[in-house]
Parts: structure tokens; sequence; C-alpha cells
């Protein structure tokens, strides 16, 4: 059940490898869709109540998604047609008919209950954030930075990198690499040991942690994004509270459900959509894709790769890193981190030409330096 959520790339890659000699079945609920497509022989769709069994992986199940639904597009088409034309006569209702007008009634009524069949009542449309405030040349400038802990040891060492406005960082790495420390240092929260990083002087930053700890269990979801009030800050401008509830994707009875109700891709969603409540221009997100469906995946993506400001995401979602990103910033091992400009998969091909090829793996880090 979601193995891979919370495994960094190296013990991904080692399951992949045990799954893939395994002698007995295996069974897996994941939304992990590169895991998908090394891995799975069938993929099994639930779908408006049904099972739909597809033998092959993620990749080919997507073309047998596209076909079908290609196929159901024009059924509904014929169908909407059909429901409008019944619909004008049962308007009209003329006098004299009343009994056939009923039976049209009943016929129309079944028609809608046809057409109903067609959407499913979990489908999220979109994710909308929002317009972000200019940015300047600076962004987020990291200088010759180092940073360890005893115990742990030095897990950056002299990192240089300049994030560029409009950019989408994906940042890869262990479990426990330095990856959130990175954020912390960004944030003021923790201080280099060595270097400095500068923060633009039009930055506004949005920090979306892995805890989501800061919501409030007891308050319905309608209060916990607005506290009660009909409209929403965003920054300069205002926005209707249920409206914007219904961007993420909280609609009517939703609204009301009690955060403690809620499951971990909905938390999830809530704490983005409340974060984004400061209608800042730099989005930091640390592992954002963890208990969300793949429809919420792709709303995401699209609403990420949509908006003017600049995105850093820790994540170890392959797909998901691989369709956002403009920079790719891995913590390699021996406390180097390498910034790369290109996506995830051209990132691994350089990776491999210098590194020599094979799988990510175990990292390990200098001791921390000796101090004066």
């Amino acid at each position: 059940d979601e193995p891979t959520n919370h495994l960094d790339a190296e013990s991904v890659a080692w399951l992949e490898k045990f799954l893939a000699t395994f002698t007995g079945t295996v069974v897996a609920i994941t939304h992990d869709r590169y895991f998908l497509d090394n891995v799975a022989g069938w993929i099994l769709e639930l779908d408006r109540g049904e099972g739909i069994p597809f033998e092959g992986n993620y990749s080919a199940w997507l073309e047998s998604k596209s076909k079908r639904l290609e196929s159901e597009q024009k059924k509904q088409d014929a169908l909407s047609r059909t429901i409008n034309q019944e619909l004008e006569w049962v308007r009209k209702n003329a006098k004299g008919q009343q009994k056939k007008g009923k039976a049209r009634l009943r016929a129309y009524e079944e028609l809608c209950d046809e057409a109903n069949k067609f959407t499913a009542r979990a489908d999220l449309d979109s994710i909308t954030i929002p317009a972000a405030p200019r940015l300047g040349d600076v962004v987020v400038d990291v200088k010759g930075v180092s940073k360890g802990y005893e115990g742990r040891g030095l897990l950056i060492d002299g990192l240089d990198c300049m994030i560029p406005p409009g950019a989408v960082v994906g940042i890869v790495g262990a479990n426990g690499a330095g990856k959130t420390t990175l954020f912390k240092m960004i944030t003021g929260i923790d201080e280099p040991d060595k270097g400095e990083v500068v923060v633009g002087e039009t930055v506004k930053l949005m920090y979306v942690d892995q805890s989501r700890d800061s919501l409030n269990d007891d308050k319905t979801v309608f209060e916990e994004l607005s506290g009660g009030a009909e409209e929403i800050s965003l920054g300069t401008r205002t926005v209707n509270a249920r409206a914007y509830c219904s961007w993420y994707n909280f609609k009517s009875s939703d609204q009301q459900k009690k955060v403690g109700q809620l499951s971990g891709g909905e938390r999830n969603r809530l704490q983005l959509a409340k974060t984004l409540t400061s209608g800042g221009n730099v989005l930091m997100l640390d592992e954002p894709t963890n208990d969300l469906d793949v429809t919420t995946l792709r709303a995401l993506e699209e609403a990420i790769t949509s908006w003017n400001g600049v995105t850093m995401c820790i994540s170890h979602d392959r797909w998901f890193l691989n369709k956002i990103c403009t920079h790719i910033m891995a913590y390699e091992g021996d406390s180097q981190v390498t910034f790369f400009q290109g996506s995830y998969d051209e990132y691994e091909e350089h990776r491999k030409e210098r590194m020599g090829g094979g799988e990510p793996t175990r990292i390990k880090y200098r001791p921390m330096p000796a101090m004066a």
C-alpha cells in the first residue's frame, strides 16, 4: 500500500529490482507512475465503481485509457444531443399529449441517469495558483554554502547556485541528505556554517512543509481556509472564499468537513491552498505528492507549469519532477550538491555519464571540519 511514499531513489531502485526477480504475486496500490512503468505487468484501474484490468505497464495503460476516453466522449456527445432533444420536447409538453408526455419525461430522466455515469464524482478539474507578484533579478542566490551537524557529518560543502525567475527546481537526494535543511536556510529558520543564502528583495516565500501539522483538526475546511470570512485576500486582490475552496476541489458539502476527518491527500490539498493565500512568488514544496492521487497530481503539475512564480520542490516522485522541472538540484553524496539545468531524465543521463552509470547508491558524507 503506497510502498514508495517516503522512499528515496536508492530505496526505490532496490525495491524495483527485488520485485522484478520476486517469484510470487505482487499487488501494489501506488500513485508512483515511474514505479508502475518499471514494475507493473498489469494495471487495475478503479473507475466509477468498476475495476478495469489492463495487461501492460503505466505508459501502455495511458494509451489505452486515452482511446477509451475518446470513445466515451463520442458516446457522451451523442447522448447529450439526445438529452437536449428530449428536454426540448418535455418543455413544450403540448396539451392533449400528457400521457405520451409522461413517457417522454421518464425517458428524459433515464437519459440523465445514463449521462451521469460518464462523470466520476471525485474528478478534480484543476488547481489554480494565484498570479505571483513580479520578481526582480535576484530570487535565491546560494554562495559557497556549507552545512553540517555533529553526528550526521557535513551535508553540504561549498554549494554555489542561483535560482532564476520562472524556474521550477526539483530537489532530489537520499532521506536525511539535507534537502529540508536547505529550505530552512532559505526561510531563515537555520543558518549556514559557511557562506550565505541571499533572498531577493522582491521575494515573498510560501512554504508547504511535510508535516501538515499547522492545520486545526477541529475546524471545517471553510473555516481553516477563510477564518470564517466571506472573502480571502490573495496578496493584492481578494476572491470569494467559497470559490477559492472550490479551486482545490473542496466543493459544497466538502467545505463543511472537519479537517480531522480529511484523508492524507485532502489534507495535502488543504495545506497547499492555505499556504497560497499569502499571495507569494516563490513556492517551496516539501514532498507535495505524498498521498495525492494521480488526478490531483496531474492538476498540480499543470498548475505549477502555468504559474508565473518560482517553484522549489523536494520530491522522490520522478514522473512528477520530469513533467515540471526546468532545473534539478541533486544531493549526490560526499557532501556534494549538483545544480543542473534540464529535466529529471536529462539530469539522470548527465549523472550516468559523469559517474559511470548505474542506479543511485547509498550516499556518504564528509566528516565535520574541525572547529577553530
